[in-house]
Order: structure tokens, then C-alpha cells, then sequence
């Protein structure tokens, strides 16, 4: 059995969002790997993140399979039922994905030799199996809920907007820790990434100059049952300072800002805050770096041709 807390989790993404998601995977975990899972001890709710998959919660690790069955034989893991679900239904890091018969099979063998009721069809808990890298884990399951897919639609929407999925990401970079945090979206258009933190329970409040733009994200933000505050205005009024800023530069069919304009963000931006996300269409390093800010990570998020730079800075 494990005596230190392990947690495995695995991820899925387009190619166009693998910098994005290895970003988020740093600030989240700490950890930077190509490979589409990580081993940890740090445990997240992993429906905070669009790219993860599926989340076990280690309980017994072996080398061998049968080694597997025999630790776990006659061990009542829990007094509810249960069912077994081997999860390599994906090429894991370099372990090829293990076949529909084959993972029925091995579910049935570990099934068996669990103490308990199983139960395929209304379990009240799923245990889960993981074969990564010539070991096999095993143990509570849990499959993450894509909530940022239940914001896709909304009243108001615009086609620059930030994609729902991307908008969740750069919320976890922005905010890893969300506890005793305050924070503000200053340019929050309809409001994406506000619906984004608030489903969080992050403490967030949004400004857009345009008062249409203010009225569609407060209408999108009810529709979804969540409360905040966005206020009519520029980043230049405001006046409270906030731990993190999520700065998505405006660059509609509205708002062609000249670089002295985007500089004049940049540099409130710099006022109001500790840290700040900035995303944009085109690099501004020199920009932040001229405001005084460290930029401290960085990736890009893709959309067929069109590019969204992505700095943390501090």
C-alpha cells in the first residue's frame, strides 16, 4: 500500500494547445514533461483544468500484474460498491494504449479480487488501473468534468473572444492557488474569462471601457448562475490594487489600439497589480519588460492561423 500521497493524472490536447497546456501543467504542478501525464503528490480537483483526462489517486503500485492482484486480493477498499476501470484506453508517455478486450479482461481479474460488491452498472465508487512505464497502479478513479464546455454557449459571444478552453487555462496559470486571492480581468470583453474563475470560486471583478461589452458579460455571467461586479470604465480609473490581472489585450474590429496605447495598459497593468497574464496577437516583450515587468513564463495558444501570446509576468 502507499504510505506517501501519489496521484496520477493524464491529459489530453489538441497539438495546437500542447504549449499551452505544459504552461498550465507548470504552474499547477510545478512539473514540465512532453509526456500527457504526470505522477505527483500534490492533489487539484482535476475539473479545474481542460486538458486533464482522468485522475487516480494511488493506492497500491507494482511491477508486475500478478504482483498487482495479489496485493489487493481480499483488501475491502471501501464498504460501497464499486467497479473497475483499467484506463489505458491512450498511448500513456511511451506505454501504447491497451485494447478494449484486453482492459475488460484485466478489469474483470482486479474486480475479482477486491473485497466487496461490484456493481457495473451504479457503482458508488470507480477504481481505477494505470500501467505506465512497465508498472501498474491502482486506485480511486475520478474523470474530470469539462465544465469550461458548458460555457461555450451563452447569450453574448463574439468570434475574437477567447475560446472557453483557453480562457480556463490562463485562469489556472494566472491563479494556481486561488485561496485569499483577489484578482480583475481590467479588459474583460463578454466576459469569458470572468465565468471561467467565478466557476472556480476565485474572487474576480471585471472593467471594460465599452458599456454594450459591460452589459453582455453581466448578462452572460448570470445566465450562468455566477456573481460578480463589472464595472463601466478604463484600467486607468481604477484605483484598488489586486493580487493577479488578467490583461487580454483588446484587438477587435473596435479596438485598434497603437503601441502607445498598448503601453498605457500595459503600464496600469503594472499599477494595479502584483502579477499579470497578458494575452495578445502579436509579442509585446518589450513592452512589459519597458514597464518594469519580469516576464517569468510563457507560451503560445493556436488556432489554426491565428496566435495568442501568453506572458506571466511579475
Amino acid at each position: 500500500m502507499i504510505k506517501q500521497p501519489k496521484y496520477i493524472y493524464t491529459f489530453v490536447y489538441h497539438p495546437d494547445e500542447f504549449e499551452l497546456c505544459r504552461m498550465e501543467r507548470r504552474s499547477l504542478f510545478g512539473i514540465d514533461t512532453e509526456q500527457n501525464f504526470i505522477i505527483t503528490d500534490r492533489k487539484i480537483n482535476p475539473s479545474r483544468s481542460p486538458f486533464i483526462e482522468d485522475f487516480l489517486e494511488v493506492y497500491v503500485e507494482a511491477h508486475s500484474f500478478e504482483e498487482l492482484k495479489q496485493i489487493i486480493n481480499g483488501i475491502k477498499f471501501t464498504d460501497s460498491s464499486y467497479k473497475v476501470v483499467c484506463l489505458n484506453k491512450m498511448d500513456i508517455g511511451n506505454t501504447k494504449k491497451i485494447h478494449h478486450p484486453e482492459r475488460r479482461k484485466i478489469e474483470r481479474q482486479i474486480g475479482q479480487a477486491i473485497d466487496g460488491e461490484p456493481d457495473l452498472n451504479q457503482p458508488d465508487v470507480i477504481f481505477g488501473l494505470l500501467y505506465i512505464n512497465e508498472c501498474w497502479y491502482f486506485g480511486k478513479a475520478t474523470k474530470a468534468e469539462s465544465i469550461w464546455r458548458k460555457h461555450l454557449h451563452k447569450p453574448n459571444s463574439y468570434s475574437t473572444a477567447l475560446s472557453t478552453r483557453v480562457a480556463r487555462a490562463i485562469v489556472n496559470i494566472a491563479i494556481p492557488e486561488p485561496e485569499g486571492i483577489r484578482a480583475i480581468d481590467p479588459c474583460c470583453g463578454i466576459g469569458t474569462v470572468l465565468i471561467e474563475a467565478l466557476s472556480m470560486n476565485i474572487d474576480i471583478v471585471g472593467r471594460d471601457i465599452s458599456p454594450l461589452v459591460c452589459v453582455g458579460a453581466r448578462e452572460n455571467i448570470a445566465y450562468f448562475g455566477y456573481e460578480t461586479t463589472v464595472t463601466k470604465g478604463s484600467i486607468a480609473d481604477v484605483t484598488d490594487y489586486y493580487d493577479v490581472a488578467i490583461v487580454d489585450l483588446p484587438y477587435n474590429i473596435y479596438s485598434h489600439l497603437s503601441p502607445e496605447q498598448e503601453y498605457d495598459i500595459i503600464q496600469h497593468a503594472r499599477r494595479i497589480a502584483n502579477r499579470v497574464l497578458f494575452v495578445s496577437i502579436k509579442p509585446i516583450d518589450d513592452l512589459v519588460q519597458k514597464a518594469g515587468f519580469t516576464i517569468t513564463d510563457r507560451s503560445v495558444a493556436k488556432k489554426s492561423t491565428f496566435v495568442r501570446f501568453i506572458l506571466l509576468c511579475e
